[in-house]
Formats: C-alpha cells, sequence, structure tokens
C-alpha cells in the first residue's frame, strides 16, 4: 500500500464541492449552517493574498469540510493533512475526493518525511495556506475540551518560515488560531425526546429499569453498568470504592497495554498516561494495515488485524467519558456526545472519528477565529532557543484557541440541573 499520498487540486472537482457544500455538509456530517462572525469574515477576506498558517481543534471528523467553507470565504484554497487510513475510507473513494481539494496524508507517530516535504514545500510558497490540527489524532469527540497539543505542533511553522526566507529574506508568515463548536439546532423537546428514545433502547439491552430519573442519572446508571461489564471482561476487580474516574482510567491502561503486550509493540511507553498510549496503539495500528517497512511491527493476519482495530476503539470510547464533563454541564452536545460512545460500545458501530454515522439531530458549526499572529515576530528568538521558542508559541495557540472555546460556552446550555445527580453519582 502506497506510504504517501499527496494533493492534487482538480478545479472542476473544486468547483462542484462548492456547489455541493452544502448537500454534503447535511449529508456527511448532519451540518445545517455555518455561523462565521461578519468581522471574521472580513478578517479572512484580509488575510486572502498571505501566506497562512492556520490551526483548528479537531474534536470530530468535519473539520476538514468546515474548513474547506471558510477557504471559500477568504476566497483562497487551502491544503491540509488527513491521517493516511482515511484515504482508504469507502474503498479508497474518500481518499480520491479530498486529495483533489487539497489534503494529503500523514502517518503520526513517524517521522514521515514525504509528508513534512510536503508541508513545507506549501508554506514556502508566496501565499501558500495550510491547515493543521494540533490536537492530532485521534480526534477529541469531546468539543469543549481540548487534547493535549502534539509536541511541538508549532515546529512545522517555522521550518515553512525558514524555507521561505530562503527564498525571499522578508518572508512573513501569519498564524491564524480557530475554534469550532457544534451546536445541536433542534428543539428542547425534540432532543429529549431523542435522547429518552435512545438511551431508552440502551436500558432495555442492559436490563436497567430507568424509574423515574432524570436524563442525567439514567445516562450515569448506563455509564456505571458499562464500565462494570467492561471491568468484568477485561477481569478487573470491582472495587466501588475507588471511584469512578480512578477505575475507568484503570480500564483505559487495561485495554491498551493488552494490546501492546499480545503484539509485544515496540516505542510502547507502559508509563505513558492514556493518550499518549492511544496515540502510539493507534499509529502502530495504521503502519501495520499499511504494510509498512518496519521490521520492529508485526506482521498480523485481518483477523489480527480487527481485534486491533476493536481494541483501539473500546479504549478510545473509555478515554472520552469524563465523569464531571457531563454533570458540570449537562448540554444537548455533551449528552450526544456520551450517547456516541455508548452506542458504539453496545452496537459495536464504526465510531464517527473513523467515518461513522453522522450526528443524529442537525447541527450549526460556529467558527471563530483569535487575533492572527506573526511567525516573525519569534523568529530571532528561535533561532536562539528553537525548543523554548517552539514551545511558546504552542502554548499561545492553545491558549488562544481555548479563549476561543470558551467564549462559545453561552451558545448552548444544560437541559437538565447540573450535578443533579441523586444516588447516581456513580462514586
Amino acid at each position: 500500500m502506497q506510504a504517501f499520498i499527496g494533493p492534487s487540486f482538480n478545479l472542476p472537482l473544486l468547483w462542484t464541492a462548492d456547489l455541493l457544500e452544502w448537500p454534503l455538509l447535511k449529508i456527511l456530517q448532519n451540518i445545517e449552517e455555518i455561523d462565521i462572525l461578519p468581522g471574521d469574515r472580513e478578517k479572512l477576506r484580509n488575510l486572502r493574498d498571505r501566506r497562512i498558517l492556520m490551526a483548528l481543534n479537531h474534536p470530530s471528523t468535519a473539520e476538514p469540510p468546515v474548513t474547506m467553507a471558510v477557504s471559500k470565504i477568504m476566497g483562497a484554497r487551502f491544503n491540509f493533512m488527513a491521517s493516511r487510513q482515511v484515504f482508504e475510507w469507502s474503498g479508497g473513494l474518500i481518499g480520491q475526493v479530498i486529495r483533489q481539494v487539497g489534503a494529503y496524508s500523514v502517518i503520526a507517530g513517524i517521522a514521515d518525511r514525504e509528508s513534512l516535504k510536503m508541508s513545507r514545500e506549501i508554506l514556502k510558497r508566496d501565499k501558500g495556506k495550510l491547515v493543521i490540527y494540533p490536537e492530532g489524532e485521534p480526534t477529541s469527540g469531546e468539543n469543549d475540551s481540548l487534547m493535549p497539543f502534539q509536541p511541538g505542533a508549532m515546529q512545522l511553522g517555522f521550518w515553512g518560515l525558514e524555507d521561505a526566507r530562503k527564498v525571499d529574506p522578508n518572508a512573513s508568515l501569519v498564524v491564524l488560531p480557530a475554534a469550532v463548536k457544534y451546536t445541536t439546532r433542534s428543539s428542547k423537546e425534540e432532543i429529549e425526546k431523542t435522547l429518552h428514545k435512545h438511551i431508552g433502547a440502551l436500558e432495555k439491552i442492559l436490563k436497567i429499569d430507568p424509574a423515574q430519573k432524570n436524563l442525567l442519572r439514567r445516562f450515569l446508571t448506563v455509564g456505571r453498568i458499562l464500565l462494570e461489564k467492561a471491568e468484568q471482561e477485561y477481569q478487573i476487580p470491582l472495587e466501588v470504592d475507588k471511584g469512578f474516574d480512578f477505575r475507568i482510567g484503570r480500564l483505559r491502561h487495561r485495554i491498551l497495554d493488552g494490546i501492546a503486550d499480545r503484539y509485544n509493540l515496540k516505542n510502547y511507553d507502559k508509563n505513558g498516561d492514556a493518550i499518549q498510549k492511544l496515540r502510539q496503539v493507534i499509529s502502530a495500528y495504521e503502519l501495520i494495515v499499511l504494510n509498512y517497512p518496519d521490521p520492529s511491527l508485526p506482521i498480523l493476519n485481518d483477523d489480527e488485524k480487527d481485534w486491533m482495530l476493536r481494541e483501539t476503539l473500546t479504549a478510545f470510547d473509555f478515554i472520552v467519558i469524563k465523569k464531571d464533563y457531563l454533570v458540570s454541564n449537562p448540554t444537548p452536545e455533551r449528552f450526544f456526545e456520551w450517547l456516541t460512545r455508548f452506542e458504539t460500545y453496545v452496537y459495536r458501530r464504526k465510531p464517527r472519528m473513523i467515518g461513522g454515522e453522522p450526528s443524529i439531530l442537525p447541527r450549526t458549526a460556529h467558527v471563530r477565529f483569535a487575533p492572527a499572529f506573526d511567525l516573525s515576530d519569534y523568529y530571532d528568538d528561535y533561532k536562539k532557543k528553537k525548543k523554548a521558542t517552539v514551545e511558546k508559541v504552542t502554548e499561545r495557540l492553545r491558549n488562544d484557541i481555548a479563549g476561543l472555546l470558551h467564549g462559545m460556552e453561552d451558545l448552548t446550555g444544560p437541559i437538565v440541573e447540573p450535578f443533579d445527580v441523586g444516588e447516581d453519582a456513580i462514586d
């Protein structure tokens, strides 16, 4: 299997994508509106002729098509990276389409020289525009939270600026921090009806009596039962006094360590946090599927690959389930995020993180932009202290994106009283 797939802008396809933008967003992501403030629209148009590195949060698979809509407003085309496995979705059809609208592949967890070379070439161009997702893979699944940024997320920007200055000593590179937040468009009545229907189906399968519990208590009960079933499956002693967060954390590590042990994965850090471990396992899986020429990788048959993927996805489902995230602010969006995890686990569905079913109810994508900044302002410091400067700019970027998400908190609100958990507090 080809390791690197480059972009290939196809104007007829781009024009077709522009024409079909809304039907495709509706069918693939159930997005009916993209909300960008008038001031931000003007900002985008003013940046059209600049060399730009746009950095966006990455909670789902919807960000690339949303980014395409942003580029249309700017009046320019963006390139963006996509995980190599995305190019194989739908028998390779997805890959054929996205590469012709500016996407190229990247393999996480290795020094993907071809992808890096392409990124630097794009940023070297006078009006080059590249979108990055500093959280990397996997997508977080939690719109109101940020995953840890990949180490040195802004190193690519400095390399691009270095290359550009070899051609033009006065070259600059603008960093544009952005954040997207999705909100449900349906009425409160429709939202509650849908949530009751779906959680009720799960309760029936799990033989849970909902009694007169509110939605929050019902979701917590389902979460507790699923955790207990998973603990039993992975032979973890039931210790209810340990608390939900501890127990679910222990489960994540048990699953991921089990994958690494079964296939003797090299460069797997058993002392790492769950996110780090998950990234390492996902990277190993992708390399195995690609038949990447690395003698340290195990050779797996199709059944073994399927098992590894299923276990990895189970670990992911439990990584993004955090009790306080829902209890502290039980918004429709957070309920649906939990519901997606529950249904993926119980029904063994293909999860949304790898191109599964779109959102149940229609959504609006709200996109906001922080003030753009010129990487040239940090260039002298970078030449003196590369690592420290990259870390400093990466932290600024993270703070900017986190601030944008915080500023959009009032776009939605709880549909159940926060912390109303009664005896279903899990802990």
